[in-house]
This record gives structure tokens, C-alpha cells and sequence, in this order.
């Protein structure tokens, strides 16, 4: 029966604050946490960001991080510094995140310089990005955003003629290599047209071209998500050698002197991302190569179809409560039982594998999932993955992998630290993560 910590004060819920959730967490043993409960093990998660420095130096990119799963200071520092190599390059999904980075100190102190906004730019973000821009430029760093419709050109060009003092925009064109979620096609007339239209603008500086395979989540093999690589890289390549063609028609030597960055990545093209890798890239490349990616630092069930990772690799857990017991009620007479974590705390994406998630160690999975509780059946032992155990009780603590880290985490409002390099499953430190947009 788990252990249920009594002592704890309610303001720390109602208003997350790390200094005071130290205090009351580290030390304490996982089965001592409220449930749900969202746990990162930081060895594991900092072995992922050694590894993915690794791929970028020998696949002959540099490297910038996504911060949109874990959304932390702690995170970051981790993800940007290791003992194969740094970058002080990043990428957000939200100005929250953008703003986090700056609050927290990473601008400041060196760690981050390059903060690249990674929607297509709306016009009501140009307020909050103009003041980023001012701050990052304080400390000598840079604030760049994506385009993919002219409309945003033309309504930068309209913002900047009404600021005293008009700045330009350093850009990456994002894209659309399939996915049909941004980006714009590579159809050489119409990208040509749009090129045109974006080198003549002088509010925007082009600083490379921009793509995400998301798609290659349904890859289930080294060659496959190297595939998906390679067409990352030539989608982007093609763009540049485009762009080159139009920058050959203008005297316009400021642009046409700068080379272009090819940034490409998801989690799984990136994990693919090595030596080997590279050779099998033919074309001359008409820029450098730059390689983004975020999820690769906890990882999932997502992640584990694709056969790039193993189950040690998954840096992240939810650990839950069972809370009743439903003997027989499930398909061929097995057993059902009931959790505290439901799609709040898990999120409704799916996967390939089976299920909202795996309970680890146990032949169990999370099989359905209402608002704020999930049920547990029973699935047939799998020695190979370690869930073999087919007892459960009411009152035992449970630890779930989930199918998304990036939803998951996002769910919560801190993390529980552990780290296996110290031998202990008590919480070393709470990371507490930027909310919002």
C-alpha cells in the first residue's frame, strides 16, 4: 500500500513556486507524491541531450534546441550544454517559453543567443516579439521568426514603417515538405514569385529555410527515418538553390553574400542524423546545416515505435493511484482497475502501440481514459519489455510511459526530479515549467 505524504501546503498547489516545493519534496520518496504525479529522470534525460550533440557534430550540423516539451530553465541548460558540445541556438512554440528564457537567466548569462519563434508570424505577436527583440539585442543575441505567406510581409513591412526606429527581421521560410501544417510548397514558380517579394522587402532579412518532418513518426526503422532525412535535406537545399536563382537575377550583393541555414529535424530524422547518414547525402548543399529537434529529451511510446529508441531512453513517467478494482470485468474475463490519471494528465494522443500508455513492470496497460481518470487492463505478459507482473491492488502506485511527452508534460504543473546516476528513486529537484502562450 503506498505511502501517502500528509504534511503539505495547499498555496504550493494553488501557486507552484520552486523554492518552495524544494523544501517540501526533495528527499521524499516517489511513493510518498501526490498522484497524479509527472516524474523526469534528469540522468537519462541529460544522456538524450549528450547523445543528440553527438549526432549533430558527426552529421556535420550545428544544433538547436526545442524547448517545447520540457518548457524549463533546467531543461534548457541541459539540452544546450553537454561535454560533446554547446549550442546557444533555440526554438519555442510559445513567446511564454521565449519569455522564460529571458527571465530565467539564459540570456543574460550567455546560454542563450538565438531564439527562433517557431509559428508563422501573426501580426498580433509583433508587439511582444518587438520587445523580445529589444531585450535579446541587449545582450548581443537575436529573435528570428518563420514566414510562408506574403500577407506577413507585407503587414511586418506596415509595422516597422510605423515604429521611430524600424528594425529588420531576420527570417527562416518555412517549408511545407508534406505535413500540410505550414509552410509554404516548393512549386518553383510560385516560390520564386514569393522570394522575389521577400528579398525586395527592407524590413526582412533571409537568414535560411525551415522544414519539419513530422511525418516520420511512422517510421519503424534506422533506413526509413534516414529517409525521411534526406528528403528534409533536399527540400530545403531545393529552396535555397532556388532562392539562389532569384538572388542571381538582383544586384542585391547584402543578401546574396549570406549563406543560407538548412534546418531540419524531427525526433526521429534526428536520432537517424549520424556519420553514416551523412554519406548517403549526394547533392552539394547550398547552405549549412542546422538540426532541430525537442521531443528526443524525455521520449515516448511514439518514439519507441519507431525502433530508434529503447525503453531505457524514456526519460519520463506518470505515476498514478489505483484507486478501485474490477476483478473479471475485462475482455476473456481479465481484470480492470481504475487510476487518478486520466486525459488531463496523459493526453488523448495515441500511438501505434496500443493504448493511452504502458504501466512499467506490470502486465497492464492504460486503456481508457475519461477527464481525470484512466483504466488499467490487463494485457499478456511480455518478458521483453519487462511487463510481466499481472498483480495490482487498490492502493498501489503505478508508473505510466505515455504516448506524447510533449502533452503530457504540458499538463503539469512542476516535475518531480529524480536521477539514476545517484542511485535513488527520491526527488533530487522540482522543475517548474512556463505556462501559456
Amino acid at each position: 500500500m503506498a505511502h501517502i505524504l500528509q504534511t503539505r501546503t495547499p498555496m504550493h498547489f494553488l501557486n507552484p513556486n520552486k523554492d518552495a516545493l524544494v523544501a517540501d519534496f526533495v528527499g521524499k520518496p516517489l511513493n510518498a507524491l501526490r498522484t497524479p504525479a509527472f516524474v523526469v529522470d534528469r540522468a537519462v534525460f541529460a544522456e538524450n541531450c549528450r547523445k543528440m550533440h553527438a549526432n549533430a557534430r558527426d552529421w556535420g550540423a550545428t544544433f538547436r534546441g526545442h524547448l517545447k516539451t520540457h518548457k524549463t530553465v533546467e531543461g534548457t541548460r541541459l539540452q544546450l550544454v553537454s561535454d560533446i558540445g554547446r549550442t546557444s541556438a533555440v526554438v519555442v512554440s510559445t513567446l511564454m517559453e521565449a519569455w522564460g528564457v529571458v527571465q530565467g537567466g539564459l540570456v543574460a548569462d550567455g546560454t542563450v543567443k538565438d531564439i527562433l519563434y517557431g509559428l508563422p508570424v501573426g501580426l498580433n505577436k509583433l508587439d511582444d516579439l518587438s520587445a523580445l527583440h529589444a531585450e535579446m539585442t541587449r545582450y548581443g543575441g537575436t529573435v528570428r521568426i518563420l514566414l510562408d505567406h506574403l500577407d506577413q510581409v507585407k503587414f511586418l513591412e506596415e509595422y516597422e514603417r510605423a515604429q521611430e526606429h524600424p528594425k529588420k527581421w531576420s527570417v527562416f521560410i518555412k517549408m511545407n515538405g508534406g505535413l500540410k501544417r505550414a509552410g509554404i510548397l516548393p512549386e518553383p514558380v510560385s516560390f520564386k514569385a514569393f522570394m522575389r517579394r521577400v528579398f525586395a522587402s527592407s524590413v526582412i532579412s533571409v537568414f535560411g529555410f525551415y522544414t519539419h518532418a513530422g511525418y516520420s513518426y511512422g517510421s519503424t526503422s534506422l533506413e526509413e527515418a534516414t529517409s525521411h532525412l534526406t528528403g528534409e535535406v533536399r527540400l530545403t537545399n531545393d529552396a535555397a538553390a532556388m532562392a539562389m536563382e532569384v538572388l542571381a537575377e538582383s544586384d542585391n550583393r547584402e543578401v546574396s553574400n549570406q549563406p543560407f541555414v538548412l534546418s531540419v529535424g524531427s525526433t526521429p530524422t534526428a536520432l537517424s542524423a549520424t556519420a553514416e547518414a551523412k554519406l548517403k547525402m549526394t547533392s552539394t548543399l547550398n547552405g549549412t546545416l542546422e538540426l532541430h529537434t525537442g521531443n528526443y529529451t524525455m521520449l515516448d511510446l511514439q518514439q519507441l515505435h519507431t525502433t530508434l529508441i529503447g525503453r531505457p531512453q524514456i526519460s519520463q513517467k506518470v505515476l498514478a493511484t489505483v484507486i478501485s478494482y474490477y476483478p473479471g470485468r475485462g475482455s476473456d474475463g481479465q481484470d480492470e482497475a481504475m487510476c487518478d490519471a486520466g486525459a488531463i494528465a496523459m493526453s488523448k494522443d495515441t500511438g501505434r502501440i496500443p493504448g493511452f500508455g504502458e504501466v512499467v513492470g506490470k502486465s497492464w496497460k492504460l486503456g481508457r481514459i475519461s477527464q481525470e481518470h484512466g483504466i488499467l487492463v490487463q494485457v499478456p505478459p511480455d518478458p521483453e519489455s519487462g511487463r510481466t507482473d499481472p498483480t495490482l491492488k487498490i492502493g498501489d502506485t503505478v508508473e505510466i510511459v505515455g504516448q506524447h511527452a510533449c502533452l503530457i508534460a504540458a499538463a503539469h504543473p512542476w516535475y518531480y526530479i529524480i536521477d539514476s546516476d545517484e542511485g535513488s528513486d527520491k526527488v533530487v529537484d522540482i522543475w517548474v515549467p512556463w505556462k501559456g502562450w
